[in-house]
């Protein structure tokens, strides 16, 4: 027994090795650390609680409720196919990699190039989403009780502030990590399990199961004409399981600390499922309770916090008893949103070192064992992706469907890969056998259905304040792809013309094959 660690850690050692990298980071998180920077990431108390608005107003209870099924079930489906990948090839790189070792060779560095930089995207934005949504909640709960007035500018500087403090605790405190991970496990579990049955417990009156199940709102249209009415009202339920979804994103951390986890091959697969199983049980029990102990459903809705859960807390404990359990929410998102920035400088040191960075921030600190220059490039784009927010009421539902789209086509695109060439995909310890090509295909369906929806504007009418900003932020890859390959983006249909002959799959693939 006392020879099993370093015996796991000569062989995880020797696994990195074999995919032509040497130890650089410390290796000394377990399968319960992997797990919880993947669950802290996830934080259901953080998704749900920044985007409950969203979720009301699109779609309502009976989208919130049966919609997170929903997802849960079919996340799974990708948590599944990631999990056997993950097992396979084991490095901080995670998706990109995954992709490059999957593909066949003359498309290996282009497949590799494209998923990560959607993942990069992705990291970036659900790091703002988390962060940012940290920032407006708390500028909403210094008013409550107060004549606190927070504004655009000084919601824009606490988000400022809180990205410092991740970027200095993740640079030199990476040995304190460890330590905030178990508490960030405690707090997301007995926290948030005492958080739901306080509400429930105190809750003056409960609604009926058939309001929390079936009650379809559409809160969409400024004009009073919402998207059920311009479209449908299967249209805004499709765009309401985004809150649901962009919740359950980020496992893929499982994944980028693979380097620093102990028996690797099984800890970070492991990792993945155990985060979105779980997050999905608790996310649900967190909505339930939510949307039971609504006392009034139109205030909540309309709420001169501009926030429904704050409302919720102030009718049912009053505003200190609020202010209290919203303490306890803020601290789980900071948590999520530390762990998050980790997770994030770790997949850009990876890319680094593979070329898809400069080789600048392919440096590990000697003294602090830490990727410290991915760690502030992490904290300053992500402050440059709420910047918008300055300008446009929707930036912060547009950086969540962007976290989600960029996270989970980068999650999908090894997994198409794996499906469609099989032959390159030499199974780790974790083998899901003959469902594997079965499952991949469910996942990758429906991570083509989401990145559609989550395309869609959610604001009628649409203007420039109300515009669904993520094709402009997740589109520009492939201008990226064209320019590289000397097309003139100013001449009018150039691109069109360069894809209606095949330019740029053919110059794409024949590049990266050099």
């Amino acid at each position: 027994m006392e020879n099993q660690i370093p015996d796991t850690q000569v062989r995880d050692e020797d696994k990195l090795a074999e995919l032509g990298y040497r130890q650089d980071l410390n290796r000394d998180w377990t399968l319960l650390h992997n797990f919880g920077v993947s669950f802290s990431i996830i934080s259901v108390i953080t998704g749900l609680t920044t985007l409950f608005s969203y979720g009301l107003n699109t779609g309502g209870p009976g989208v919130m409720s049966v919609g997170w099924i929903v997802v849960s079930f079919f996340t799974m489906f990708v948590a599944l196919g990631m999990a056997e990948i993950v097992s396979a090839v084991p490095t901080s790189g995670g998706p990109y990699f995954w992709a490059a070792i999957l593909a066949p060779q003359n498309v290996s560095a282009f497949a590799s190039w494209v998923t990560g930089w959607f993942n990069l995207l992705g990291q970036v934005a659900v790091t703002t989403g988390i962060t940012f949504g940290m920032a407006n909640l708390l500028s909403v709960t210094a008013t409550v009780g107060t004549s606190y007035a927070p504004s655009a500018g000084r919601t824009l500087g606490i988000y400022a502030a809180l990205l410092v403090s991740h970027a200095i605790i993740n640079s030199f405190g990476v040995h304190i990590l460890r330590y905030l991970n178990n508490s960030s496990i405690l707090l997301h579990s007995v926290g948030v399990s005492c958080f739901c049955i306080a509400i429930l417990a105190k809750a003056p009156t409960h609604q009926s199961a058939k309001f929390v199940f079936s009650t379809f709102y559409d809160g969409t249209g400024g004009d009073g004409v919402g998207w059920s009415i311009r479209a449908s009202p299967a249209y805004v339920a499709a765009c309401g399981v985004l809150m649901s979804q962009y919740t359950i994103t980020g496992f893929d951390a499982s994944a980028h600390l693979s380097e620093e986890t102990r028996n690797a091959s099984w800890s970070a697969p492991l990792g993945v499922m155990m985060s979105v199983g779980v997050s999905a049980i608790f996310g649900w029990f967190v909505i339930l309770s939510l949307l039971f102990s609504i006392q009034d459903f139109d205030k909540t809705v309309g709420s001169d916090f501009e926030q429904p859960v704050i409302q919720i807390l102030v009718d049912i404990f009053g505003n200190a008893g609020a202010i209290a359990l919203m303490t306890l929410v803020l601290v789980c998102i900071y948590h999520c949103g530390l762990f998050s920035m980790t997770s994030n400088s770790r997949m850009m040191f990876g890319f680094s070192r593979d070329g898809g960075l400069p080789q600048f921030f392919n440096h590990v600190d000697v003294t602090f064992r830490a990727p410290i220059r991915t760690i502030w490039l992490a904290a300053f784009l992500s402050f440059l992706l709420a910047i918008p927010s300055l300008g446009s009421s929707v930036a912060f539902s547009a950086a969540t469907s962007i976290a989600t789209i960029g996270l989970y086509i980068s999650y999908g695109l090894p997994i198409l890969i794996g499906m469609i060439w099989p032959s390159n995909f030499k199974k780790g310890p974790f083998n899901l056998r003959l469902a594997s090509r079965a499952i991949a295909l469910v996942a990758v369906l429906w991570i083509g259905f989401i990145t559609i929806v989550f395309c869609l504007p959610t604001a009628n009418p649409v203007d420039s304040q109300s515009l669904n900003y993520t094709p402009v932020a997740v589109g520009p890859i492939r201008q990226i792809e064209a320019e590289r390959m000397g097309i003139d983006l100013e001449e009018p249909g150039a691109l069109e013309k360069a894809e209606a002959e095949g330019k740029l799959g053919t110059h794409g693939s024949g590049d990266k094959s050099e």
